[in-house]
């Protein structure tokens, strides 16, 4: 026991639990706002099969994520995907495919949880594989799966306290659906034909290039890319919202 103790990477631990409490907290909004429209015994069940889902697929994802990254249009496309998906959960009971009616639609809570988090998780992903990197080889992958179970307490608790928020601060709803509009931002500008385009066209002032030799988005441009995927969201939510409300009113 004590040699095992020993053998432990306690850095590379601490660096993973920190990952997990920095980065955990956007995937438990997307579970919260999910789960928002769920009857009350119904909710806990939407937490928990929603993150074993999002968990189970990271662990598929973690042998190739680093290439999966590298693909260009993959991150346009999962921004893309994430817009939509913010900008449905902002839509009202009655429009949107989050609407509950028992089990039928726990499933689809479910589904959408795991769709956005495999649009999100990449990158949570890539951290603690990271963090796993400074550690023995032959140790590395018991670091990530550890990192990735130690995640689970923190989405269910953070999910459920963002509920507890959403029924007592509704706003929380829309900041929620603004959080993954910037989050959706930042993927589309950090596409690497993105950004091969934007350096092409455009020059060195909009790309960086990291000490790894990537491309990257420049701070202010990553920014403004952010910050406009979460006024897009929000704007088109409250716009199609209006839309449905007064339909409903006829």
């Amino acid at each position: 026991m004590v040699a095992l103790l020993e053998s432990v990477h306690w850095g590379a631990v601490a660096q993973i639990i920190i990952i997990d409490i920095l980065l955990g907290g956007d995937n438990a909004v997307v579970i919260a706002l999910a789960c928002r429209n769920l009857p009350a015994r119904r909710r806990m069940q939407g937490i928990i099969w929603g993150t074993a889902g999002a968990i189970a697929l990271r662990i598929v994802l973690i042998a190739f994520a680093l290439t999966l990254l590298e693909l260009p249009w993959l991150k346009l496309t999962g921004g893309l995907l994430l817009v939509w998906i913010g900008v449905r959960l902002l839509l009202p009971e009655h429009e949107s495919t989050l609407t509950v009616d028992e089990g039928g639609n726990l499933w689809r809570a479910i589904r959408t949880i795991i769709l956005a988090d495999l649009v999100m998780s990449l990158d949570n992903i890539i951290a603690i594989a990271a963090a796993a990197n400074h550690t023995q080889l032959d140790h590395q992958l018991y670091y990530v799966v550890f990192g990735l179970l130690v995640s689970v307490p923190v989405i269910v608790w953070g999910s459920t306290l963002v509920l507890k928020l959403i029924d007592r601060f509704p706003v929380v709803v829309t900041l929620g659906a603004g959080l993954l509009g910037w989050i959706a931002g930042g993927m589309l500008i950090g596409d690497v034909a993105v950004l091969a385009l934007l350096q092409q066209n455009l020059g060195d002032a909009w790309v960086q290039v990291s000490s790894a030799g990537m491309l990257r988005a420049a701070t202010p441009v990553h920014y403004w890319a952010s910050a406009l995927g979460a006024l897009l969201v929000i704007g088109a939510g409250r716009v199609l919202s209006a839309r449905a409300g007064s339909k409903g009113k006829e």
